[in-house]
């Protein structure tokens, strides 16, 4: 039932996305949604600032007209993740607490925080040891001080008929020797034409650079995430590659809250800040991953 729902879905968006228009208007307050240029604005920002991230243009057959040729996408490479989600220390399903909803019946799973919280230095170490993933601080001052919490959000994920079916909380299927086992991720954000929002991919390694499993990468997702919104895919600028992606159905809702929450702080929400506040958000869905310590600790 699984496969057939996913394939009407992927024939069902493939068949809108060639027949709607791109769009033009600028609706990222009102509804946190995203044109193509805005989306190349917020990217060259997020670049500019986070300079881990970059653009890069993909197969030059899978182009899409909308976004300039050296623009199609960006992405960070070699991320380490050190735990799987279940691993680490306090944290359980338990931990992933839905926050109090609100008037359109809106609820948010906090995950992040619980799953960081009780998480040591010895057990984790720390990020700018990593030669790789050098820690990036002096370009993003402004950026910190206007991202909202995100635990004030209430927004509340709905089933996804194309999410990777699960049953149960996965554990890493690893020997109890007490070695941390490091995998590795390229991330990826893409635009979505159908939704007019962001996308985030996951292609994961293991510490023997051999490609994770579906099955591995969702260890790596929060429990709530990985039931409801993981889906498996053909990367859509290079058709070699299948990664697993965050399905965008609810990016926009959860955008046009925290900018608003930005609002009514008393800060401005610019469009170059929407892809930071986006991965704001993308933290608390893979927590144990650590692209957010390419950024600032206050993000």
């Amino acid at each position: 039932m699984y496969g057939i729902k996913n394939s009407i879905h992927k024939v069902y968006k493939g068949a809108a996305e060639a027949v709607l228009p791109v769009r033009s208007q600028s609706r990222f307050k009102e509804e946190g949604v995203l044109t193509p240029d805005e989306f190349v604005t917020a990217g060259d920002y997020l670049s500019r600032t986070y300079p881990n991230w970059e653009w890069a243009a993909g197969v030059p057959s899978k182009t899409l007209a909308h976004l300039p040729k050296d623009k199609q996408y960006l992405v960070i490479r070699n991320v380490p993740c050190k735990r799987r989600v279940a691993e680490v220390e306090g944290y359980d399903e338990a931990a992933e607490q839905l926050l109090e909803t609100d008037a359109e019946g809106d609820g948010w799973v906090s995950t992040a925080e619980a799953s960081h919280r009780n998480t040591t230095d010895a057990e984790i170490p720390d990020l700018e040891d990593d030669t790789n993933q050098t820690s990036i601080t002096h370009h993003a001052t402004s950026a910190e001080e206007d991202v909202p919490d995100l635990d004030d959000l209430g927004i509340e994920d709905e089933d996804d008929e194309a999410a990777v079916p699960r049953n149960g909380y996965l554990r890493a299927e690893e020997p109890e020797d007490h070695v941390v086992r490091l995998r590795t991720y390229n991330l990826h954000i893409t635009y979505d034409k159908y939704y007019s929002v962001p996308k985030f991919w996951l292609i994961g390694r293991d510490e023997s650079g051999q490609p994770l499993q579906t099955k591995q990468v969702l260890e790596d997702v929060s429990e709530e995430h990985a039931r409801k919104t993981v889906t498996v895919e053909t990367f859509p600028h290079d058709t070699s590659l299948v990664a697993a992606a965050i399905h965008p159905c609810k990016h926009a809702v959860t955008m046009k809250k925290l900018g608003s929450m930005m609002e009514q702080g008393g800060k401005t929400f610019t469009v170059d800040q929407y892809l930071v506040l986006f991965l704001k958000f993308i933290a608390s869905v893979v927590p144990t991953i650590e692209f957010d310590n390419t950024m600032s600790a206050g993000l």
